[in-house]
């Protein structure tokens, strides 16, 4: 990862040392967070913290712990002036960071379905430059940029193995941290990655279809029909996009009648994840909208997603662009 970090300054200089540092920060981030999940169990981390993030969701002691190790690692760093994650109320300003030109989305961990059964789970960043006057405090408008301004985006993929995918803006390369150096690798295969334009996948939670617009089942019905279709959910977002985005096919948490303006959290999950699927060929959208051209008016806004294929997509665009409840 070192050298590859290092070969990519020196191709692009918008890569700069700031970014790079920063990135090689959140490798070791994810190095520990490795380790905590594989040891969760035994430390007896599945437990409730007895509260609930701002989006009303029960938080467990290995999502707090996730969390705080982001925090702790990128304190350390005087590029970022500050962060958000799913798991603080709001925006967090680093002490004697305010020379820092660089702040950060994290969705610490992601999956907490899957803890306890030994699934797939994974982190989420993005990477932005700030908006707000260097030597001050960030502030609120640092955080609700447009997807298209992020610089670098990525995740992380607990499973089998431990993965980073990850892009800054020149192409989306896919790391797999070898344990018996405990180094983040880039095999040949996945020196550069590129999505199919069309895939037979589709990864939906279809118990939520009776709440679907009428537009959105007859999508979900005709991708049942086509030859080779085939229906893959796992319930961890970074999971089922990181499939699709190799294989080919189409995720989808649509609005429903629950939630009319979708679940996802739009700045520190559609963002990084549509930003790092466009730079590799894919497509993403609120069924309406790029999902990377969506002004956040909040810090908590929420967004249907509809991401992978672009041909899978726009599919979803062609059926949806119709009144949604009939």
């Amino acid at each position: 990862m070192a050298d590859h970090i290092r070969a990519e300054s020196q191709l692009h200089p918008e890569v700069t040392g700031s970014l790079a540092s920063i990135l090689t920060d959140l490798t070791r981030v994810a190095k520990e967070i490795s380790f905590t999940v594989n040891t969760a169990g035994i430390q007896n981390l599945y437990r409730s913290t007895g509260r609930t993030n701002a989006y009303g969701e029960n938080v467990i002691q290995l999502d707090e712990k996730a969390n705080q190790q982001f925090k702790d690692i990128l304190a350390n760093n005087d590029n970022v002036a500050g962060f958000s994650s799913e798991e603080e109320e709001g925006f967090v300003p680093y002490p004697n960071s305010e020379d820092g030109k660089y702040i950060l989305w994290f969705d610490p961990l992601d999956g907490s379905s899957n803890f306890d059964i030994n699934g797939s789970v994974g982190s989420i960043f993005s990477i932005y430059k700030r908006v707000s006057p260097d030597k001050t405090p960030v502030d609120e408008k640092d955080f609700i940029q447009k997807g298209s301004e992020q610089v670098c985006a990525g995740y992380f993929l607990y499973g089998p193995s431990t993965m980073l995918v990850y892009t800054a803006r020149f192409g989306v390369y896919r790391f797999t941290l070898n344990p018996s150096v405990g180094e983040f690798v880039l095999p040949k295969e996945y020196a550069q990655i590129a999505t199919p334009d069309s895939g037979g996948i589709y990864s939906v939670n279809e118990a939520y279809s009776n709440n679907w617009p009428d537009s959105v089942k007859s999508y979900v019905n005709h991708l049942k029909t086509r030859p080779g279709a085939t229906s893959r959910y796992v319930g961890s977002l970074v999971a089922d996009v990181d499939r699709d985005l190799l294989k080919g096919g189409v995720y989808l948490y649509p609005a429903d009648s629950n939630h009319p303006t979708g679940k996802l959290r739009l700045n520190c999950e559609a963002n990084p994840l549509a930003f790092v699927v466009e730079q590799a060929g894919g497509a993403a959208t609120d069924g309406t909208n790029r999902i990377l051209d969506l002004q956040p008016e909040s810090l908590l806004q929420t967004t249907p997603l509809i991401i992978g294929s672009k041909n899978e997509v726009e599919l979803f665009r062609q059926f949806t662009q119709r009144p949604l409840w009939q």
